[in-house]
């Protein structure tokens, strides 16, 4: 089985307009939803490579209270394929570079955009796996973290047998566990999971750190932090992510107003 390959972007909105993420979301989800109807791929109006191989998997407006410049969109991409499939098909675009590509229905909505392209790790799930199986969060953990140069496929290695066990035991479940390829220092994952499980997960580590004594600690977690830093070489960030209704990881499969 060849490796998964992913996509993951963030969108900037500035200055401040909340309309912006909203517009650009509900765009982006109409227009994915068009090449569900395609039998292969195509160059369309000059906005970007139309393809069933190349899925918008997750649309999510970023919760601006866990930290971040706000406004932010987040989207996540399956490379059906993996390099050799979607893949191909994006840097096909870039043979020739065909002035058609600089012209867009969002030009001047997006501040700025950062992607990175994603491989998946042994014991990562596939992608067209969870959304073929139907399932679909209230909220998703993205999770960016710099490591020491060389040691990502071994955090992410204990990620896999040490965390996940302990986060599955509050209810959030592995989506991804992905190196940050084409750099040696920079890891993302990210977990689903209900409200309820977002905030008794947090009451447990304020347990752990005796600053709660209303519910049962979980010492695991904050092992896992301690652990975690024989891998970190600089930021590591959890960021909370809500869905946008049109995107497969979406409980809600219609955009607003669609």
């Amino acid at each position: 089985m060849r490796r998964g390959i992913y996509l993951i972007e963030e969108v900037d909105f500035r200055p401040m307009n909340s309309r912006k993420p909203l517009e650009y979301l509900t765009w982006l989800t109409r227009y994915k939803k068009e090449d569900e109807a395609l039998d292969a791929p195509e160059l369309t109006r000059g906005l970007s490579i139309r393809s069933r191989e190349i899925d918008l998997v997750g649309a999510f407006y970023a919760v601006g209270i866990t930290g971040h410049p706000q406004f932010k969109a987040v989207t996540l991409w399956d490379c059906h394929g993996g390099w050799d499939g979607g893949w191909r098909q994006m840097m096909n675009i870039y043979d020739g570079v065909n002035d058609r590509l600089f012209l867009s229905d969002i030009d001047d909505l997006r501040f700025s955009a950062f992607s990175r392209p994603l491989g998946a790790v042994a014991g990562s799930p596939a992608l067209a796996d969870i959304t073929a199986e139907g399932y679909a969060a209230p909220f998703y953990l993205f999770e960016s973290a710099r490591v020491r140069p060389g040691a990502a496929l071994e955090y992410l290695d204990a990620v896999r047998r040490e965390r996940a066990p302990v986060l599955a035991d509050h209810g959030h479940r592995p989506i991804g566990l992905y190196e940050v390829l084409f750099c040696d220092s920079e890891v993302v994952t990210v977990w689903g999971m209900s409200l309820e499980d977002h905030l008794s997960l947090q009451r447990a580590r304020d347990a752990a750190l005796g600053l709660d004594d209303e519910v049962e600690p979980d010492p695991r977690l904050l092992d896992w932090s301690r652990r975690s830093r024989d891998f970190l070489d600089g930021p590591w960030r959890e960021t909370l992510l809500a869905p946008f209704p049109g995107s497969r990881l979406s409980p809600a499969q219609a955009p607003p107003g669609g």
